[in-house]
């Protein structure tokens, strides 16, 4: 088996607004120096299926329902063996 993270994230072209209010309210703190904060999630999956297989899995679950391409991009990595 193997453990993997999807990573969903807006697009860089798309205005974050939680990402804006955290940034903000960072500030507020007296952190000046940080200017800009992008928000996204991240999903951990086990999957029970050879290496050969994973990819492919990966793309069906990110593209048929956890993206909006509208808005998001993804991007995953091999955590461990599971």
């Amino acid at each position: 088996m193997k453990q993997v993270r999807i990573y969903v994230t807006y697009k860089q072209s798309v205005f974050d607004p939680q990402g804006e209010t955290i940034k903000e309210s960072i500030q507020t703190m007296g952190h000046t120096e940080i200017k800009k904060v992008k928000v996204g999630k991240f999903f951990d999956v086990t999957i029970d299926l050879g290496a050969s297989d994973l990819e492919q899995i990966v793309k069906s679950i990110a593209e048929e329902m956890l993206v909006n391409f509208n808005l998001e991009t993804y991007r995953y990595e091999i955590l461990e063996e599971a």
